[in-house]
């Protein structure tokens, strides 16, 4: 894995402090949290692909 690819420290303490709050979770509040996580995910990826045909001009079908 190249170093652009690589967690930095503090991205590795930020996991570490998310693991711990996730032990501490219960199996219920565990399974909500990780389907809002898994929304949030989606709506990140949707707007990714929005800025991209946004930026190379294609966020538009053609006109009639």
């Amino acid at each position: 894995m190249s170093d652009s690819m690589k967690l930095s420290l503090e991205q590795k303490f930020t996991i570490r402090s998310f693991e711990t709050e996730v032990q501490a979770m219960s199996h219920e509040q565990a399974q909500e949290f990780l389907v809002k996580l898994y929304e949030q995910m989606m709506i990140k990826d949707n707007m990714y692909q929005y800025f991209i045909r946004h930026q190379w001009g294609i966020d538009s079908p053609p006109s009639m």
